[in-house]
């Protein structure tokens, strides 16, 4: 009877959860291996060496934080304002969040990183640039209220402010999207 092999996606996906609690630093396929409850030859069935599985743990992140999101918004569809409220809850999702704060960070330090980045950023406001489009024309005022709303959505989890007491951050957030897509009808401020 042979042994199961673990999934290449098993290894990306430990891969990506220890960035996001550690950095690029603390993904080694010894502790990856460890954390999967296997031995470490099995992920040199999937990959030649660490920078390998790194650069599949990118390809990985990109696919869900940009094709898997467009897909996801364009199937379920609705107005401009829940497409772009339904695009920024997937695209930072608790799941996705802590890989994208991750690799944030690591961007700063490899290049390489810092062009993958920008390229899902330019994907990310390209998309924010269409549908806050079907409200406003305006080129520069377009632009402003789209890096406005991607701002406000990377920005806040950068914030060590907390709201004053009572103040809801759920509320801030809606607010914000009232500033930047005007009020819904439904709004009475």
């Amino acid at each position: 009877m042979g042994t199961a092999r673990t999934p290449s996606a098993d290894w990306i996906d430990e891969g990506l959860r220890t960035l996001a609690r550690g950095g690029p630093d603390a993904v080694r396929v010894e502790a990856l291996a460890k954390k999967l409850g296997v031995t470490k030859g099995g992920f040199y069935g999937y990959f030649t060496d660490r920078n390998a599985l790194l650069e599949a743990m990118l390809n990985t992140w990109e696919r869900r934080s940009i094709d898997e999101v467009l897909d996801s918004v364009a199937r379920e569809g609705g107005d401009p304002r829940t497409r772009i409220q339904r695009a920024g809850e997937l695209t930072l999702s608790p799941e996705l969040l802590p890989i994208d704060l991750a690799i944030r960070d690591w961007a700063r330090r490899d290049e390489s990183v810092a062009a993958r980045l920008r390229r899902v950023d330019n994907q990310r406001m390209r998309l924010l640039r269409e549908m806050i489009g079907a409200y406003f024309t305006d080129p520069v005022e377009l632009e402003a209220r789209s890096l406005l709303a991607f701002s406000a959505r990377i920005g806040i989890h950068f914030l060590a402010a907390d709201p004053p007491d009572g103040m809801d951050r759920g509320e801030v957030m809606a607010q914000i999207a009232d500033i930047v897509l005007g009020p819904t009808e439904n709004d009475s401020h």
